[in-house]
């Protein structure tokens, strides 16, 4: 624990250095780093995104990779492709930018859905087979995944199957005045500057050990039967919570969930710096593991019912251990 908490520091502070605010982005990124889960992100352009992921990935000496998603990108743009090297008279493997330790893939939805398939079974699978070959992704191995939610236009909505394989979504805010303004200070002090280099804090051997500590961390019986029992009535809904904000939920959430609680509660914990879950742990994941997996009904899109009120009555219908 005592190497655990050393480390998660030194990311955490290598986080600060560089992102203004967004303090449960940075959680959110740690969370999806010791559980080896990934993240779909939803806010408009300019909220520090890529910033966050590329310091992410530089604080433990991993690999980054951005992809612009467009309409024409070819599953091969992502996973890799074998050309013909004149030279050797023979066809070589090219492996795509899906094969790096953080992946930052800028508004998925702008893909088409045979590329996003193609991801989406990388994330799975934690391979990719180029020319009936299969090639393993480097671990630690992490996601991202950003949404713009002001533009539908030319889009391609993500399947609530695929939406499923996201451990965590999390939809960002904008910055307070007094966060915008220190973000120009550092600007002006050249923190962004191409040349300036940020040490990396962790190696990556670092990282699995932190994910191997995750995975110890203390999980009741009565924390398992309590996220069993929040996921239990996303699916009863009509049982437990006021009628009017049942009838809006179409389908609950999958078994899925219950897993994603599981391990992401254990990771806030070890952030928390405990050996075990806390309901509070599992409370505070709620919005971010099941605001992707409750399908809603058109009526609630047509009068514009949060998802996170729903939640919201789903886990105060469940008693707290």
């Amino acid at each position: 624990m005592a190497a655990a908490e050393r480390s998660l520091t030194a990311v955490a502070s290598a986080y600060d250095a560089k992102v203004v605010g967004q303090q449960r982005l940075r959680e959110t990124l740690l969370v999806a780093l010791l559980t080896g889960g990934h993240v779909l992100l939803e806010s408009v352009p300019g909220l520090a995104k890529t910033t966050a992921a590329t310091t992410l990935a530089a604080a433990v000496n991993g690999t980054f990779r951005r992809i612009q998603c467009t309409p024409d990108l070819l599953p091969s743009d992502i996973v890799g492709t074998q050309i013909y090297d004149a030279a050797q008279a023979a066809f070589v493997t090219q492996l795509g930018p899906v094969h790096a330790n953080v992946v930052l893939l800028d508004e998925i939805n702008r893909s088409s859905a045979k590329t996003q398939s193609a991801m989406l079974e990388a994330m799975q699978e934690r391979q990719t087979t180029i020319g009936g070959t299969e090639y393993s992704l480097p671990e630690p191995f992490l996601v991202l995944a950003t949404q713009n939610p002001i533009e539908q236009e030319g889009t391609y909505q993500l399947p609530e199957a695929q939406m499923d394989r996201f451990m965590l979504k999390d939809v960002l805010d904008y910055p307070t005045p007094v966060e915008e303004a220190e973000m120009l200070r550092r600007i002006d002090a050249g923190v962004y500057a191409p040349d300036r280099v940020h040490p990396a804090v962790l190696e990556l051997h670092d990282v699995q050990t932190l994910q191997a500590t995750s995975r110890q961390v203390y999980l009741d019986r009565t924390i398992g039967e309590y996220i069993v029992g929040l996921v239990y009535v996303t699916r009863n809904a009509a049982r437990y919570i006021d009628p009017r904000l049942a009838r809006y939920i179409e389908f609950g959430a999958s078994p899925r969930a219950s897993i994603a609680f599981a391990q992401a509660a254990r990771a806030v914990a070890l952030l928390d710096r405990r050996d075990h879950v806390l309901p509070e742990d599992v409370k505070s994941l709620a919005h971010r593991v099941l605001r992707h997996r409750l399908i809603l009904g058109f009526e609630a899109v047509a009068q514009g019912v949060p998802v996170e009120t729903i939640i919201d009555a789903v886990v105060a219908a469940v008693r707290t251990p």
